[in-house]
């Protein structure tokens, strides 16, 4: 709250007279006390009047605020001072009542102020871009431009030219015009060599060197090639004066005119085509850092290789000459310049090197090098070794210069001593030992370095190459050990790294040692809380995916002793041992997987599969025998079993099997799968009668609703087959197949109106189906109405944008042939992977002869989906016109393990009844010739 007072609380101003101003005069009642007094005298106001006029610093009034009445210019310089106020505002003294005034006033402003704010700034903000927009500064004009520049890539930076000097274009291409060389004529040159001589000679008969011309005058072309040769000695000197350098730079200040064009032939520039300014540049910057830092042994090394570069070999030399100079130690300078020179005079400089970098492995090993005998190099590495005897890598050249083994193990040995830590050494003397001296040697090595893995591994190794040489398994784990030593000391890797040392032993044949590795560390550090059959899983993949199968087979194996139940490791395990295994192992493990989940029925049916391919029918036979013991009414297991019969010529068997299977797993697809096997043998009454019989009990089969219908029109009973597909569509209303069927036989009958009644239903009926919006166009283009088929396509890539099929459609059939490409690209940016456009872009590059991209783009689409096998198809068919023998052998045996179900035209191939017997190839090839 406010300490201020109310009003009638305040005290009353001073001199204050109540209702003076109404002419009152003060007076006081009995009740008060002291004298009564009257009010203020004509004189006290005048003199108050006259002490505020002083304090305005105007002329005192008359009498009550009345002033004294001036003339006319008094008046104009009155009204022009603002503080003089006379008259009404005459008078008193400003006190704190009018500050108070004045800041209520104030405050009233400031709120209509803030009242009227936002409707000002809106105001000038629509007044200042209507005038930016009218006037628009030069960094607004370039502003999408350089919004633009965050698009360039970094190689587009790096390409940009470089900016030349353009003040001085013109100057300069007026100074070459006058400096412009211009052939000198035969004449003038005949006149400079005669010059000064006091008479010709004219010769009677014809040289080799003169020839008579039509007037009579003889043409010496010896005397022309001197005076020829006398202007470009000319030349020469005057270029030789004018210009100066540094033999350094390579640029000599006297040039010797015999050599300069010889030099000139022979300067090269490098691999890049540098231009000669930029080697001068190059030059100018390199002599800079040189002279700057001389001590600095890059610039030295950079400024020799560009004299190497510019093709000027004894500037190199020279340069690097000096650069040893100034940079005695440093290795790099010294091998640069031994690289530069001959041998001989590079062996003097190693030896110079050799003597300022005594203890520098790479001067020694170069020096080595420079020697053509092999005694000469081992003297060279002795005397090395003699100065560095720690250096493992001289050592291990020691080694390897000596022809005989024994030797060698003696130089080992030797360094094995000097050097204990060195695994590698250790490992090297080991290999050239014997088998029990090797392990001698591994020992010691094991002692000498407790920490080291790859020598417990050289012993595992060592111990598998004296199990295969004998046949024995030793009783010994050498693997255990080593995990238990090295936990011990610390020094035990990452499960990730001993994979990899597993995967390494794999790539050199050491299969058994990468099982044991792989045994005894792939537990290493997990605990049964975590999720170690994923992990499991996911270290397999990743060693198949980098090709190391036997270490993915380990991996496998030690997982399923743990998950010895777990059906998902034993599907994992038989995928690999059938994509990178053999039939003998696969079915090993088959055989092993049944027995540990026998209430798998998938892994009973690649069982039973993997002995029918193999050709032991009456093995599979048992195998399906098994697994109806272990899964009784098992729909899977009695349609393989009837597959088994029905491919192996037992009609009769395979009827019976599928009767019983009907009483004992009455399901629709053993339904189905019996129509299907009375259309292949071609009992049409029979399969009508299932057919009929299979609806009764399972109405809602759309499957069942086709191949009625299908058998009605395969007969020609237009009306039946009608009657079934509009039946079916009653009853299973969301079957996409069924209404294509029933449209396809309105079409078929000629009826193409009530074709489009049937796929408008459809439509309303299955909403954004592409498959339903593709017939519809379809159904317009063969009956030869383009426009509403493009009326079509729009609303039905409205509906569905992303529907690959659609696009294919309207890229194929809508668009003409330059618009395909463009339509493509759209297409692939609003839609995700899809395979059946990418093999729509693969045969629009297929049509432009870019046959590498429409490989590429085929794969891509087969990786994608290989279940779809009209992407199969169109692959074989380009394959068939620019792809080898050996390419298409093994797209069919791809195919053939992909074993593709789907397709527009594949399964209308596959599922046609003439079909039934054809193995994958063939209906692979038989797809192809219905392509368009």
């Amino acid at each position: 709250m406010s300490g201020r007072r109310d009003f009638l609380n305040q005290p009353a101003p001073e001199n204050y007279v109540a209702g003076l101003g109404r002419g009152a005069t003060g007076f006081t009642t009995r009740s008060d006390l002291g004298p009564a007094r009257e009010g203020p005298s004509e004189d006290q106001i005048k003199e108050a009047l006259a002490k505020r006029a002083a304090q305005l610093g105007a002329a005192a009034p008359s009498a009550y605020g009345v002033p004294e009445k001036k003339e006319e210019e008094d008046d104009d310089e009155r009204f022009q001072d603002p503080e003089n106020e006379v008259g009404l505002f005459a008078g008193g003294t400003y006190d704190r009542e009018d500050d108070e005034a004045d800041r209520i006033y104030q405050d009233v402003e400031e709120k209509m102020d803030r009242r009227r704010k936002i409707r000002r700034e809106a105001r000038e903000k629509a007044e200042r871009e209507e005038y930016e927009r009218n006037n628009p500064k030069i960094q607004q004009q370039f502003a999408d431009l350089k919004r633009a520049l965050g698009t360039v890539t970094d190689e587009d930076w790096a390409n940009l030219p470089e900016v030349g000097d353009l003040t001085g274009k013109n100057r300069r291409s007026k100074q070459a015009l006058r400096n412009k060389f211009y052939a000198v004529p035969d004449s003038v040159l005949a006149a400079a060599g005669t010059t000064g001589q006091m008479g010709t000679t004219v010769m009677e008969d014809g040289m080799a060197s003169t020839t008579e011309q039509g007037d009579g005058t003889m043409t010496n072309f010896a005397d022309i090639g001197a005076a020829r040769d006398k202007v470009l000695q000319v030349r020469l000197d005057q270029a030789s004066a004018g210009n100066g350098g540094d033999s350094v730079a390579g640029s000599a200040t006297n040039i010797d005119p015999k050599g300069y064009l010889t030099s000139l032939a022979k300067s090269h520039i490098g691999e890049g085509d540098a231009q000669v300014g930029d080697i001068k540049r190059a030059r100018v910057l390199l002599e800079s850092v040189i002279r700057t830092n001389p001590k600095h042994a890059p610039g030295w090394i950079a400024a020799a290789r560009l004299e190497e570069l510019a093709g000027k070999m004894v500037a190199a030399r020279n340069v690097i000459a000096r650069g040893c100079e100034h940079c005695p130690k440093s290795e790099d300078v010294w091998v640069e310049n031994i690289r530069l020179n001959d041998n001989h005079n590079a062996k003097i400089i190693a030896a110079n090197a050799i003597k300022n970098n005594d203890h520098s492995i790479t001067l020694w090993i170069e020096a080595m090098n420079l020697e053509a005998e092999p005694r000469a190099k081992k003297r060279v590495i002795r005397h090395a070794l003699d100065h560095i005897p720690q250096s493992v890598l001289l050592w291990k050249e020691a080694v390897n210069l000596e022809e005989d083994p024994n030797d060698a193990k003696l130089l080992l040995a030797k360094a094995t001593e000097i050097i204990p830590l060195s695994v590698e050494l250790w490992l090297a003397l080991a290999r050239l030992e014997t088998a029990e001296n090797a392990q001698k040697v591994l020992n010691k090595a094991r002692k000498a370095v407790p920490t080291s893995h790859e020598i417990w591994i050289a012993a595992a190794r060592l111990q598998e190459q004296q199990e295969v040489a004998s046949g024995v398994p030793s009783k010994i784990n050498v693997m255990k050990r080593a995990v238990q030593a090295l936990a011990k000391e610390s020094a035990m890797l990452k499960r990730e790294d001993w994979i990899t040392e597993a995967e390494k032993c794999e790539d050199e044949g050491a299969i058994l040692t990468c099982g044991n590795i792989i045994r005894e560390i792939l537990g290493w550090g997990l605990d049964e809380d975590d999720d170690r059959k994923d992990i499991w899983m996911d270290d397999a993949k990743s060693s198949i995916g980098r090709g190391k199968y036997e270490t993915a087979r380990a991996i496998y194996a030690y997982a399923l002793r743990v998950f010895v139940n777990s059906k998902t490791l034993w599907l994992a395990a038989a995928d690999l041992e059938k994509n990178h295994g053999t039939r003998e192992t696969l079915s090993h493990l088959l055989e092993k997987a049944v027995e540990a989940c026998p209430q798998s029925e998938v892994l009973w049916m690649m069982l039973a599969k993997e002995k029918w391919q193999a050709g032991e029918i009456q093995e599979a036979r048992m195998v399906l025998g098994r697994a109806f013991n272990q899964n009784p009414n098992n729909e899977d297991i009695w349609l393989s079993a009837v597959r088994l019969e029905a491919d192996n010529g037992e009609p009769d068997q395979a009827r019976n099997l599928l009767k019983v299977a009907r009483q004992e797993a009455p399901t629709n697809r053993v339904w189905m799968k019996s129509v299907s096997f009375e259309r292949q043998l071609g009992n049409v009454d029979a399969a009508l009668d299932l057919v009929n019989e299979a609806l009764q009990l399972f109405p809602a089969a759309d499957k069942l609703w086709m191949m009625k219908g299908q058998i009605y029109e395969g007969e020609g009973k237009l009306p039946q087959a009608r009657e079934a597909y509009s039946t079916g569509t009653k009853a299973c209303p969301r079957s996409v197949a069924l209404w294509l069927l029933y449209s396809r036989l309105e079409e078929k009958a000629g009826m193409v109106v009530k074709a489009r009644s049937v796929l408008d239903r459809a439509r309303l009926a299955v909403a954004k189906s592409p498959e339903l919006w593709v017939e519809s166009i379809r159904v317009e283009r063969r009956a030869n109405n383009i426009s509403q088929a493009k009326v079509l396509m729009a609303k039905a890539l409205q509906e569905v944008p992303k529907s690959g099929l659609l696009w294919s459609e309207s890229i194929w059939h809508l668009e003409p042939r330059t618009q395909r490409k463009p339509r493509s690209l759209e297409a692939i940016k609003k839609v995700d992977d899809d395979p059946i456009l990418f093999v729509t872009v693969a045969r629009i590059f297929w049509g432009e002869r870019k046959l590498e991209k429409a490989q590429n783009w085929f794969e891509r689409g087969i990786a994608l989906d290989p279940d779809l096998g009209d992407t199969w198809a169109w692959y074989y068919k380009f394959l068939m016109q620019h792809g080898t023998d050996e390419k298409r052998a093994d797209v069919e045996a791809k195919c053939i393990l992909s074993e593709p179900r789907h397709g527009e035209i594949w399964q209308s191939v596959a599922k046609d009844p003439k079909n039934a017997s054809k193995k994958t190839v063939e209906i692979l090839k038989t797809v192809v010739t219905r392509l368009e």
